[in-house]
């Protein structure tokens, strides 16, 4: 069986110094399922509500409940996020030169992964619609981490988009409840 899609996107030293909970939710098993609870935020206005639900991503609300199943086939993972404002499911696999690949619906960002300290810092290379490469300045600045926090595994993700703003940010931590 391949080794797990993160642990084949970092160097192996760099993935040895990652913080535990941190190789475990992105290494361990065939699905994984953790909860916990995230702060999301959004602008408001209407286009960014619209793409929101177009893309399936949460509204914003404080301390929502989330809880999330990662489903591993290979280097192919299907990650559902279930928060207590909607869910977002998204396919995570390989892409081209060592890069990440993120589909949400019919658009898909293209991350390179590097740790930075004992998180793993993704970042946005490019972003396709459909297939079709979308001009950088359409791309805006997604900032995404993943890291830990007294124990427990925590993410920062931060999706700003030109003549959207805020599209969404999620922030907040996950305890792993089952691995198998």
């Amino acid at each position: 069986m391949p080794p797990a899609l993160f642990p084949s996107l970092l160097d192996a030293a760099d993935w040895a110094q990652l913080a535990p909970p941190v190789r475990r939710v992105h290494g361990e098993g065939e699905v994984l399922e953790a909860s916990g609870t995230a702060q999301v935020d959004g602008d408001t206005h209407a286009l960014a509500r619209l793409l929101r639900r177009i893309l399936t991503l949460p509204e914003p609300g404080a301390d929502q409940a989330i809880a999330i199943t990662i489903e591993r086939d290979g280097q192919r993972e299907t990650w559902t996020r279930r928060f207590a404002r909607g869910q977002m499911r998204s396919v995570l696999q390989p892409g081209s030169a060592m890069a990440l690949r993120e589909r949400l619906g019919p658009v898909s960002l293209h991350f390179s992964l590097r740790r930075d300290g004992d998180a793993i810092d993704w970042q946005l290379r490019r972003i396709t619609l459909l297939g079709v490469p979308l001009p950088r300045a359409l791309c805006g600045h997604v900032l995404s981490r993943s890291g830990a926090h007294e124990g427990r595994y925590a993410f920062d993700i931060d999706t700003r988009l030109p003549g959207i703003g805020r599209l969404i940010a999620y922030r907040g931590w996950l305890e792993i409840d089952h691995v198998r």
